[in-house]
């Protein structure tokens, strides 16, 4: 069987335009599917026994649940404008992608908590058969027909809006992220839409990775006012965390807080965690955060590619291509890069990696420079990027060499 990439493709968009999109489809029918549950013990992942999961995932939980209990009924729209397309774009393949679209929906926004999860496998809301959401918080992403994907944004001067306009106005960077559409607004939201990565692909295993040994913004860690509330989420997860300062005032700064967070996973030293992860026929696994040493990530990153060497070789040069961009594209030069994600997905004719999510990136003061590398100190803006990015590859790299290992031994 060959292996073909098709990660350096541009995704093509139809330029056909309407006044108004027609309204929903009727509910599919949902079929039930029994699977087969991913075993921890038989997977080794032994970074489960490194922390309570239970006591982190509430931990992650109290901090990042929102409450935009309003937005369930966004599958309907109204009164919209059409997406903008690339002038670089052609309908070649808009028939192909009404064949796949419905089969396939992948959410790119910010990982999502247990609790949030559960939420959203409680809801009854219609959605296309396939619909995947690795990550990322539930109704943020609605699915389309048309190898789209809508996600919920702020308003149209959003920092995600701003920074897939200055992406897409550079050739070589608008390669290594999702094809951007334009604004489309739905019952007084707006959303921007992009390329549904997972079109096309048939039951492919797929990873998401969040970039960058800080993953918060200088301005929501500024306050230094000592918070009870966050002392208690972190002794919560390990009593032995505050110093004896902070154990006698009982409470921290949300920085401190925030670091400890970083802490538990390997951002804080690789630049990198492996946030979710899907194999082929089965449910996704979002447990991995704890996974933090290169013993634990290299079991992760061998259990996903399945010691495919062509997959392996294949995303070895596309992560390494796609770093030589960043290094030379003036957005990523310009620009502070907090929370984006990798996301890896393949099968077995294709192989697809882009960079995902820039609802925080913001650009940088005329003065001041940053190289994606250097460890950061408040002020000098640094978040690791492409500190994550070496990691990363060489993460894969290791694995690929294992394999070549491996192969060789079975040879013998």
């Amino acid at each position: 069987m060959t292996m073909t990439s098709t990660v350096l493709q541009r995704p093509t968009a139809t330029t056909k335009t309407t006044t108004v999109e027609k309204q929903a489809t009727k509910a599919t029918r949902t079929t039930t599917t029994s699977r087969m549950a991913w075993s921890h013990e038989k997977l080794r992942f032994s970074c489960i026994d490194n922390i309570g999961l239970k006591q982190l995932w509430k931990l992650i939980a109290l901090d990042t649940a929102t409450s935009a209990n309003s937005n369930s009924n966004n599958n309907k729209s109204s009164n919209v404008e059409q997406p903008k397309t690339n002038s670089s774009d052609s309908n070649t393949n808009s028939n192909n992608n009404n064949n796949n679209n419905t089969e396939n929906a992948l959410e790119l926004s910010a990982p999502a908590t247990p609790l949030l999860l559960q939420q959203q496998q409680q809801q009854t809301q219609s959605k296309p058969n396939g619909w995947m959401q690795l990550s990322g918080h539930p109704e943020s992403i609605v699915p389309t027909t048309a190898g789209i994907v809508r996600k919920r944004i702020v308003g149209i001067e959003d920092s995600e809006v701003l920074a897939y306009r200055q992406i897409s106005q550079e050739p070589k960077t608008s390669q290594i992220v999702p094809a951007f559409y334009g604004l489309r607004e739905m019952h007084s939201q707006h959303f921007i839409e992009l390329q549904d990565l997972l079109s096309g692909f048939k039951d492919p295993c797929v990873m998401d990775i969040k970039l960058g040994s800080r993953t918060f913004l200088e301005s929501e860690v500024s306050n230094q006012t000592l918070r009870p509330d966050l002392y208690q989420k972190m002794i919560a997860v390990d009593a032995s965390a505050p110093t004896q300062a902070e154990h006698e005032a009982q409470a921290i700064t949300k920085l401190r807080y925030m670091l400890f967070r970083e802490s538990l996973s390997s951002s804080q030293s690789k630049g990198f965690r492996i946030e979710a992860l899907r194999l082929r026929g089965r449910p996704p696994l979002k447990d991995l955060k704890t996974c933090r040493s290169s013993e634990q990530i290299s079991q992760t990153i061998e259990q996903f590619l399945a010691a495919r060497r062509s997959v392996q070789k294949e995303l070895l040069k596309r992560l390494k291509q796609m770093r030589l961009v960043i290094e030379q594209s003036p957005f990523f030069n310009r620009h502070e890069i907090i929370g984006s994600s990798m996301f890896i997905v393949y099968d077995d004719q294709r192989v697809g990696a882009w960079l995902i999510d820039f609802a925080k990136s913001r650009q940088l003061p005329p003065q001041l420079s940053i190289n994606h590398r250097s460890p950061w100190t408040p002020g000098n803006r640094e978040e690791g990027l492409l500190h994550g990015m070496d990691e990363l590859i060489h993460a894969f790299e290791e694995v690929y060499a294992r394999s070549g290992s491996h192969r060789g031994c079975l040879k013998i």
